[in-house]
């Protein structure tokens, strides 16, 4: 095993026993028994209306995927894209970021496009997306900084305080990557001639071009309008399968559209974290938020935080290992890009 594997395992292990230690930390001094009776008697046609909201926004970003994928002047179509998507999502769940590689991968070689290129245009959306997110990030910090101050003065107040603490600490650490920066760049200047004769440099700016050309597809695509639409729509449907979800539980069935654009918004960097499939890192934070916010209990937060985590996972999954079948079942298929 290579010192590069066994880091990667090691990281893995450690995020993996985050994720696993948020969870304890989500639970601890909880009443089991009442958080038992909270999800055994949830009304689950909301969680399943709140999932089908889900899949329709996926099929909607294999959509807008697609719009990207034709700027570059391949062709794909939308089953394939949208079962690329799914393999990618449910890949996402065991090993955090993978899935971008992997729904690449699929469709590289399902319809025959650079891999490189398709990458490019994932990097492109997902851009395009955390801006976005920094939207409603600024739109929930505007409209709810009453309900806000309070909870991220107790969960980052901390944060600020060792910064500022530390601050010729950090400033020593980030004037050290600054100088290694600049000499590594020095010391490419004087030997880049060298090192464009070799193979593993022609590789990389042939991948570093196909990157570009994907990420410049929003610039260059000629129905914006469009991509501009299904993005509204994505973002939409997420802020809905929140609302929706909230009906799953009596204590959380009163809380209104603003709430569940906080909650996913403060819930997306529980997934974004690099813990396998968001476990832990999703619960603790929407249980803090639920309750520190919104005043819900303890035992209802959390419930609505397994659940849905616990139905998004396995939607993943199913469809995820379903649309895997069927690209594999549809091997002989021929590419739309022979």
């Amino acid at each position: 095993m290579t010192s590069k594997r066994i880091f990667s395992t090691i990281q893995y292990v450690f995020f993996l026993l985050l994720g696993f230690g948020l969870l304890w930390l989500s639970f601890r001094k909880l009443n089991m028994h009442q958080v038992y009776h909270e999800i055994a008697n949830a009304h689950y046609g909301w969680l399943f209306l709140s999932l089908a909201v889900t899949l329709l926004s996926h099929i909607i970003r294999a959509a807008r995927w697609n719009l990207l994928i034709e700027t570059l002047s391949y062709k794909t179509r939308l089953s394939t894209t949208f079962y690329s998507l799914m393999t990618g999502y449910m890949v996402n769940i065991v090993v955090p970021r993978l899935g971008e590689f992997v729904r690449c991968g699929v469709l590289s070689k399902k319809e025959k496009i650079p891999f490189a290129a398709l990458f490019g245009t994932v990097v492109s959306e997902r851009i395009f997306d955390l801006i976005v997110l920094l939207l409603l990030i600024f739109m929930v910090i505007i409209f709810q900084m009453q309900l806000l101050s309070e909870f991220l003065h107790k969960f980052f107040g901390p944060f600020f305080h060792m910064v500022f603490s530390n601050f010729w600490t950090i400033f020593i650490i980030a004037l050290v990557f600054v100088i290694l920066v600049v000499l590594a760049f020095l010391y490419w200047e004087s030997n880049k001639e060298r090192f464009k004769k070799k193979a593993f440099y022609i590789k990389i700016h042939k991948f570093t071009v196909g990157l570009i050309d994907g990420i410049k597809t929003i610039k260059d695509m000629k129905r914006k309008g469009l991509f501009l639409l299904y993005t509204f729509l994505i973002w939409f449907l997420y802020i809905l399968m929140i609302y929706i979800a909230f009906f799953m539980l009596k204590e959380t069935s009163h809380l209104n559209f603003d709430a569940a654009i906080t909650i996913l918004v403060i819930g997306s960097l529980g997934i974004v974290a690099p813990v396998p499939g968001g476990i832990g890192a999703y619960h603790f934070i929407v249980k803090a938020a639920l309750t520190e916010i919104y005043n819900i209990n303890g035992n209802a937060a959390i419930s609505f935080a397994t659940l849905t985590h616990a139905g998004q996972t396995l939607l993943n999954i199913v469809v995820g290992g379903f649309s895997y079948m069927i690209i594999l079942l549809t091997k002989n298929q021929t590419p739309k890009n022979e």
